[in-house]
């Protein structure tokens, strides 16, 4: 079973922003979506470099590097150069704190 890494409280993801937090050496880029928590990986399908730094757009990201656009609550490559999604990763809050989990491997 896949451990729950604490991201940050509530307080520190506001809606419309996002972090990134190492989880067993996968960057794990969190979202807060109007309010609701989404998690990727924090890597472009199109050329491997972080999404992060790249701005949020409704609930999307563009990737600083080329401009593709990422799904952050599907993961889904919404335009080129990227076709591929990123991986998803389970979010929970619990007393106002945020967790993600890398249930890949479960």
């Amino acid at each position: 079973m896949a451990d729950w890494v604490e991201v940050g409280t509530t307080e520190d993801l506001p809606p419309g922003s996002y972090t990134s937090v190492d989880v067993d050496d996968v960057q794990i880029a969190v979202f807060n979506c109007g309010g609701t928590y989404y998690a990727i990986e924090d890597v472009c399908t199109h050329d491997y470099g972080q999404l992060t730094g790249g701005e949020m757009e409704d609930c999307r990201i563009v990737c600083p590097r080329h401009g593709a656009k990422f799904d952050v609550a599907s993961g889904e490559a919404l335009t080129p150069p990227a076709y591929e999604p990123v991986d998803t990763f389970p979010v929970q809050v619990e007393d106002g704190k945020v967790y993600v989990a890398d249930d890949r491997w479960d």
